[in-house]
């Protein structure tokens, strides 16, 4: 048993075709929302996250600035995932991006896959909106960070809110990390299982791990050294 979907997602952003165009279609850009680290080399997308590679993801359309389209292979289960994004100039230098992901999940347990990917594609595109809007025309590095396994998710998101001080859009955040700058910012996006906060050089982000830990999984903008052993210790602390 399995499960063809499609989620389809929507906004419009003060920046260029130009500059969408850049964010959705090349390492750096990618890097700079996405998840892990990207490469766009020879029409594939490879993206390695978490010490493991991804499948690649093969470029179909590329009709720059208004439509780019890349699907993974198809597995012998019939996995797959495709993306399509389609750009649209507005008045005055905005645009409106659209982004769909549809595919197939194989196995019994797809409804499970199902709600973590639905909820990491909805803090994605979010955190795509955010960069456009507040990073436009910069590069992020990536930090990932896992830690220990959780068996309470209810209690381990009370947790990461009692450190930030805060939980739902628009609250502000003011967090110290041992071995890092006190960060000061305010949280752009809550779901059941995802937190985005944005800083004056970084977008925090911290997703729950299908079956498995609180993920840290950060585009920095600043100085990223040291940050992977810090925040690594800092989930620890937090969820041993």
């Amino acid at each position: 048993m399995g499960h063809e979907f499609e989620l389809p997602q929507e906004a419009m952003v003060e920046a260029t075709p130009e500059e969408v165009w850049a964010a959705i279609s090349t390492g750096p850009g990618i890097d700079s929302w996405f998840m892990g680290t990207s490469e766009v080399t020879g029409g594939v997308i490879r993206t390695a996250f978490g010490g493991g590679a991804m499948e690649p993801s093969r470029v179909t359309v590329a009709r720059e600035p208004h439509r780019f389209t890349h699907v993974s292979d198809t597995g012998a289960d019939g996995r797959f995932v495709a993306y399509e994004f389609l750009i649209e100039a507005r008045d005055r230098g905005s645009t409106t991006v659209r982004m769909v992901t549809s595919g197939f999940l194989p196995g019994d347990d797809w409804a499970d896959e199902y709600d973590a990917m639905s909820g990491g594609l909805a803090l994605f595109f979010a955190t795509l909106v955010e960069y456009l809007t507040h990073f436009r025309g910069r590069h992020a590095t990536p930090v990932a960070e896992f830690g220990p396994p959780v068996s309470d998710w209810p209690r381990a998101w009370e947790i990461l809110y009692g450190e930030l001080g805060a939980s739902f859009p628009g609250d502000k955040v003011r967090l110290d990390v041992p071995g890092l700058p006190t960060i000061e910012g305010a949280v752009y996006h809550r779901g059941d299982q995802t937190l985005g906060v944005r800083a004056p050089d970084a977008l925090y982000r911290f997703m729950q791990g299908f079956h498995g830990p609180m993920i840290a999984s950060h585009q920095v903008f600043g100085d990223a050294q040291g940050q992977g052993p810090a925040w690594r210790a800092w989930l620890e602390r937090l969820y041993s």
